[in-house]
């Protein structure tokens, strides 16, 4: 198909961040870091950043350098720098995770967390490299592109931030600026990962995704506007005020609660246009992957409930477990999952018969997915979050590990229908391999030629 690019190790990040989403809920299933431990156990920070790094910021990364292209239509920077990314953030990664397994008392040397550090901030330098200097040759950035050029800039900040704290914890320094930053700087480095990096960026990519996917009217109105501005204006106060806040010998306090005010602005906004998106589609049956969306964007909105509600009752902080899970599961995993089971089977449709349309017969899209076979795991998987959420909120550990259990089962069956996408093992046989066609390789997509 002329035209056509497809970068080249996305299915190599998918199936890596996919083995560290179940490795997450593995350990926290058999009672590994919260809630079993301290929220701010050394354990738990292993499970935070496996999920946060392993999971989310590499399913980011493989999207992103595929569809970064496709927001401005002009190609990736580089196709060779995605693997060594690829190598330099899990080796940072691995280093990271036995820093903190030190931390919490196993033999190693304290060293590994400030070079697991470096290697990380490496490997986003390089993913933030290739992804800026696609943006910057567009003649003009439309506004999902805005959100995700944004939501880089929030990864640097994180990655820098995360570095400075590796640098305490591992020895290397114990400036009084690294240890101011180190004891107070914990939640501008959670805001600026969980609301700058991950949520920025997948509000600018769900814009564009899902109006592709519904054949729905793109919207470039004031709202989104509005949301882009406020939600950079949010991440702004509370990473640079935050931060020199604490330079100064304040807290970061004010910075949080302003930032926090024009944040849930523009959630606000962004639901609206989310909604308007569903409304004026074309499509009018939903396929799965935009059902189970909607599913995730309605827990981002108990997501922000549940803030208001926390602070308004004083228990954040007794509750900010429950409420980061709620963030990273139910929001931003559901929407991963969601969005991976539509893309998986569009990248390898395009890989497979993408060359030999209007030469052969090929199937559609929907026919490499088996939806009534996949659509019961993701609903179990949204039921498991759900429970799981309310035993951290009513303080019962031991049937929040049943539900990690439970969210363990649901995504693992969920690879496994990702897995029979790849084998094409539910195409019709007679359409499955046409002339020309040969089945795809697991871990790497074969770029077809113009």
């Amino acid at each position: 198909m002329p035209g056509v690019t497809l970068s080249r190790w996305t299915m190599s990040y998918f199936a890596l961040a996919l083995l560290c989403l179940m490795g997450a809920l593995a350990l926290m299933a058999g009672g590994f870091g919260y809630p079993a431990a301290d929220v701010a156990a050394p354990q738990t920070l292993f499970l935070v950043h496996l999920v946060a790094l392993g999971w989310l910021s590499l399913l980011l990364c493989g999207a992103l350098f595929q569809f970064v292209p496709v927001l401005i239509a002009r190609p990736l920077h580089s196709d060779r720098l995605p693997l060594p990314t690829l190598l330099c953030l899990a080796g940072g990664l691995a280093l990271l995770l036995c820093g903190f397994l030190h931390l919490a008392g196993w033999p190693g040397p304290r060293a590994v967390l400030p070079l697991g550090g470096a290697l990380l901030v490496l490997g986003f330098a390089l993913a933030i490299y290739n992804l800026a200097r696609t943006l910057w040759v567009a003649p003009s950035l439309g506004l999902p592109a805005s959100f995700v050029a944004v939501g880089l800039t929030c990864l640097a900040a994180t990655a820098l931030l995360g570095f400075v704290f590796t640098l305490f914890f591992g020895g290397v320094s114990s400036a009084p600026w690294v240890a101011a930053l180190t004891a107070e700087g914990l939640p501008v480095h959670a805001v600026a990962g969980l609301g700058g990096w991950l949520t920025l960026t997948a509000m600018g990519v769900s814009y564009r995704l899902l109006a592709m996917f519904m054949l729905a009217p793109e919207l470039e109105g004031w709202s989104t506007r509005a949301a882009l501005w406020l939600g950079s204006a949010a991440l702004t106060i509370i990473t640079v005020g935050g931060v020199a806040a604490i330079a100064v010998g304040y807290g970061p306090d004010w910075a949080l609660a302003a930032g926090g005010l024009l944040a849930l602005a523009a959630l606000s906004l962004y639901g609206r246009d989310i909604a308007r998106l569903y409304s004026a589609r074309k499509r009018r049956v939903i396929e799965l992957n935009s059902r189970m969306a909607g599913v995730a964007l309605v827990h981002l909105a108990a997501t922000a409930v549940l803030a208001v509600a926390l602070i308004a009752g004083g228990t954040l902080g007794r509750h900010v477990g429950a409420l980061v899970f709620l963030t990273a599961f139910g929001w931003l995993t559901g929407l991963g999952l969601a969005k991976l089971y539509k893309i998986v089977a569009f990248l390898t449709w395009l890989e497979c018969y993408g060359p030999v349309l209007g030469k052969v017969e090929t199937p559609r899209v929907q026919d490499l997915v088996a939806e009534p076979k996949a659509a019961p795991w993701f609903w179990l998987y949204f039921g498991a979050t759900d429970f799981l959420v309310l035993m951290l909120l009513a303080e019962a550990p031991g049937l929040a590990r049943i539900g990690a259990a439970a969210m363990l089962l649901a995504v693992a069956a969920i690879a496994r229908q990702l897995l029979r996408i790849r084998r094409l093992a539910d195409v019709r046989q007679a359409a499955r391999l046409p002339r020309g066609v040969s089945r795809p390789r697991l871990l790497i997509l074969t770029v077809p030629q113009a």
